[in-house]
């Protein structure tokens, strides 16, 4: 008799469908693989997974990004539900939906690789933060969001901290400089120095300028560091110009000489 009524139950419209109980539907189902009642349950049951995915609305993910993750935990929970176990779809749907949900975050939604334990616990800082914001309609503070987890502070900050990895910041982005001056995030970089390629030469060079005699140092600061006129110089150091360019050349001579290698230095 059953048996008749599981096949009236298969025989019935697209419209008598929606009529049926949660059960008849998981039995039309897992019984006879009706995609009528799968699709009537995924309706059903679908602001579950729309309100689970809120949960998780403030974590910068897009909204429709999380909702589609948990509407595939939904469809996933119905293909795996046990209807002659005695529970409630709910009571397992909810872990399972959460389960994808997490999975998300700590496999897909991240834009640079954090280890495991780290995410979870950034998500958890995350979920307390928008708990304790519902709650007092203010953002907490670190110190309270350690004593609502029973973390300590050091740890709920490097959870902040790594909650930014989730998303990577366009170089393009705007970015206010905190002088009113606005810009790009690109523009926050330093080109690169092309003295840099000169370091080592400069090291070699100050080591060796140390053995000169002090006036030979003192005109070579003048014109290669304060970038003055060897007319300046002679007139600083109170000789002639002809004097001071003898003293360059003298000077750039023995730099070549100390540094082994020859000088590119003029003493113009």
């Amino acid at each position: 008799m059953a048996t008749t009524a599981l096949r009236h139950t298969h025989s019935k419209s697209i419209d008598d469908v929606a009529l049926l109980a949660s059960n008849e539907l998981f039995k039309l189902w897992q019984q006879h693989q009706d995609p009528r009642a799968r699709e009537e349950l995924v309706r059903r049951f679908l602001p579950l997974a729309r309100k689970l995915a809120r949960r998780y609305g403030g974590a910068r993910e897009p909204f429709e990004d999380l909702l589609q993750v948990a509407s595939l935990g939904l469809v996933k929970a119905i293909d795996r539900f046990d209807l002659s176990r005695g529970t409630a779809f709910s009571s397992f749907a909810v872990p399972t939906i959460l389960g994808e949900l997490k999975r998300y975050f700590r496999d897909l939604g991240w834009a640079v690789h954090v280890p495991r334990g780290a995410q979870e616990q950034a998500v958890k800082v995350e979920e307390a933060q928008q708990q304790l914001s519902s709650r007092t309609g203010r953002a907490p503070t670190v110190g309270q969001l350690a004593e609502y987890l029973e973390l300590s502070i050091e740890d709920v900050l490097d959870s902040l901290e790594t909650a930014r990895a989730h998303h990577a910041s366009s170089l393009d982005a705007p970015c206010d400089d905190g002088e009113g001056e606005a810009g790009t995030v690109a523009d926050r970089f330093g080109e690169e120095d092309a003295g840099l390629r000169f370091a080592d030469e400069r090291v070699t060079i100050g080591t060796a300028a140390r053995q000169l005699p002090a006036r030979e140092r003192e005109v070579l600061m003048l014109r290669f560091v304060w970038d003055m006129t060897q007319t300046q110089i002679a007139d600083r150091i109170g000789v002639s110009q002809m004097q001071v360019s003898r003293i360059l050349r003298r000077a750039v001579s023995r730099l070549a000489e100390l540094t082994e290698v020859p000088s590119a230095i003029e003493p113009g």
